[in-house]
């Protein structure tokens, strides 16, 4: 089942400073959103997407998040936090869940499907980190604890101009815990993401 994470405001495709050089082309981007779009409108229109066989380099397995926006209001966000499918079809299951599962939100209707704005964010694994590592704009966080879990995209705390402890603060929030769990024995967990998306509307 996919992971739905904390829901943002809208924003540029990628409000995060760039931090390492892409690992995504720009072709392997423009295939990854032709299949998110693919996989609504298809679903949407109750017809079976048929996807080209991709470059290697998007078979690998790679958690993802593909989020929606309509008008420029969110309207859907949906993934996977761990590499559990290979990317392109990661990409394709969570945007059909973005659109369809997401219970914030009714599914998306064939009218909309063509209107979506959409935007993939690409994970790194996840590693144990200390409060005090994590740096807004490059890190996003994962909050564990007693079975609870909560995660927030790198972007979340730029489009709300969060500090540190606001961003450690609202992952508690997100996962059913005490605002300051981050500082009881909560494990705390970071992962970049390299994002992209369709452009913004004029």
């Amino acid at each position: 089942m996919p992971f739905l994470p904390h829901k943002s405001t809208p924003a540029e495709a990628n409000p995060l400073q760039p931090v390492e050089p892409a690992e995504f082309s720009p072709e392997e981007r423009a295939f990854l959103l032709g299949i998110a779009h693919g996989a609504i409108e298809s679903a949407a229109e109750g017809r079976r997407l048929e996807i080209g066989a991709p470059d290697p380099h998007l078979c690998q397995p790679r958690g993802v998040f593909t989020t929606l926006y309509l008008g420029g209001e969110l309207r859907g966000c949906v993934g996977y936090l761990s590499p559990v499918q290979p990317l392109y079809r990661a990409v394709m299951e969570t945007a059909q869940a973005a659109a369809s599962q997401d219970l914030r939100f009714p599914p998306v209707s064939r009218h909309e499907a063509h209107r979506l704005r959409v935007s993939l964010s690409v994970l790194s694994s996840l590693r144990p980190a200390q409060a005090e590592e994590i740096e807004i704009g490059k890190h996003g966080l994962v909050v564990g604890f007693e079975g609870r879990r909560g995660l927030l995209l790198p972007q979340v705390a730029v489009q709300h101009s969060w500090d540190r402890v606001t961003l450690l603060e609202q992952t508690c929030k997100k996962a059913g815990l005490p605002l300051d769990a981050w500082r009881s024995g909560a494990t705390l967990e970071v992962f970049s993401a390299e994002v992209f998306g369709d452009p913004l509307e004029t």
